[in-house]
Parts: C-alpha cells; structure tokens; sequence
C-alpha cells in the first residue's frame, strides 16, 4: 500500500474514534445524571425535613448559594 492510503487509514481511525467515543461519553453522563441528579430546592427542602428542620425559603436559599458558590470554587 502507498503512503497516502495509510495516512487516509489512520485518519479516517481517529475520526471514527472522536465519534464513538463523543458518543459513549454521552450516553454514560446522560445515565450518570439519571442515576444521580443534581440537587435542587426540593430535595433541600425534604432533606431538611428529615432532619427535623423547618426550611424557610431565606435558608434553602441560602443553602442552595452556598451550595453553587462551592461548587464553582471547585472548577
């Protein structure tokens, strides 16, 4: 085979391999998030409930801030 026909080859191989695995990564954070959704005022607001709190709206608010302010510090 010449050289052009490999360099062909390898390129179409590494197209072929940003696409599935484009696609794989997707398909794993769509069930990931599924299984694990983010949480949200809701799910404060039951948490704080079980844990024998009254949640008022200024402290899921609150909550919710911190919760964002911390996770951006992250990133």
């Amino acid at each position: 085979m010449s050289t052009g026909v490999w360099i062909l080859l390898i390129i179409l191989a590494l197209v072929l391999g940003f696409v599935g695995g484009f696609f794989a990564a997707r398909k794993y954070m769509e069930n990931y998030l599924k299984k694990n959704p983010p949480i949200n005022e809701n799910m404060l607001k039951t948490m704080m409930l079980q844990m024998g709190q009254k949640p008022s709206e200024r402290k899921l608010h609150q909550m919710m801030n911190a919760m964002k302010a911390q996770s951006a510090k992250k990133k």
